[in-house]
């Protein structure tokens, strides 16, 4: 970097508005100016101990590092359009952050933003904590590895997506996902992943009401379910399932082999229901 900017305090508007091949240390962004936009349209710089108080700070940035730095609540909507960049060890708990960006690396972050991830691509999240009402909302081309993500509708309309070693907890999680892979992962989800698309779950553990009904090429291999009471209905679906499942219902096609299960339920068969349903424990087969 040819500039280094240290132990400044900026509340003004566009303070280092455009500005490339920076390094700014331990300085503050926001105050009684009440300015925004501080590095708006800055390309090829770091950002290094610095804490953020102010509106719109990152918006249009490319090439950049974000390094153990603190944006708190009055820190609206703080990267926005985004590319090329990564964010280490940051605490980021601001409203409305991360949207339409693109090729950005996460790592050891703790995340705390109602409307994180929006229509962005190429995320990459390594060790972090999320918590987001609405996370990753009609994103792409996410990985995620090592995290914790809670909060209520995450990971909506997401496609060509992978998720590992993870716990998610959330109330209806992967609605309309399309081509995502969960793997060694913790899924807590009422209503998990309906009307997703060739969804595949592997060595996940279920803890779900009325889980995976509308699924189109859905794949489980060799998960556990905690409850999963009215799986499955009018989902194509190939399964291996290890322990017991509360019940299942109604799957519509493909099969499922299940060591143990509660209850079959073939009521209410509304779309010519036709899965084969394979019970280990008693070599009870039905269709």
């Amino acid at each position: 970097m040819n500039k280094i900017i240290a132990d400044l305090s900026f509340d003004q508007e566009r303070a280092l508005y455009g500005m490339s091949d920076i390094k700014v240390l331990n300085c503050h962004f926001g105050g009684e100016a009440d300015g925004e936009s501080a590095l708006k349209e800055c390309h090829d710089f770091e950002v290094q101990d610095c804490t953020f108080a102010m509106r719109y700070v990152l918006w249009h940035a490319q090439n950049f590092v974000l390094r153990n730095c603190k944006l708190d609540e009055a820190t609206r909507a703080p990267l926005w359009y985004d590319s090329h960049g990564l964010i280490d060890n940051c605490q980021l708990h601001s409203v409305k952050n991360i949207r339409e960006c693109q090729d950005i690396t996460f790592v050891d972050c703790d995340i705390d933003s109602e409307e994180f991830g929006w229509k962005s691509a190429d995320l990459s999240f390594n060790n972090c904590q999320i918590n987001s009402v609405y996370g990753f909302l009609d994103s792409k081309r996410l990985t995620i590895n090592d995290a914790k993500l809670t909060g209520k509708y995450a990971l909506q309309y997401v496609e060509d997506s992978t998720i590992s070693n993870s716990h998610i907890e959330t109330k209806d999680c992967l609605w309309h996902a399309k081509n995502v892979t969960v793997s060694n992962s913790t899924l807590v989800s009422e209503y998990l992943a309906w009307y997703s698309e060739n969804l595949t779950l592997i060595n996940c553990h279920i803890v779900s009401s009325q889980p995976l009904c509308y699924c189109k090429g859905l794949k489980l291999i060799n998960c556990t379910f905690e409850i999963g009471d009215r799986s499955f209905e009018y989902s194509d679906i190939s399964a291996t399932i290890k322990g017991h499942i509360t019940s299942i219902k109604n799957p519509l096609s493909g099969r499922i082999i299940v060591d143990s299960v509660g209850q079959i339920i073939t009521e209410q068969d509304l779309k010519n229901c036709h899965c084969q349903i394979i019970v280990n424990n008693n070599n009870d087969q039905q269709s």
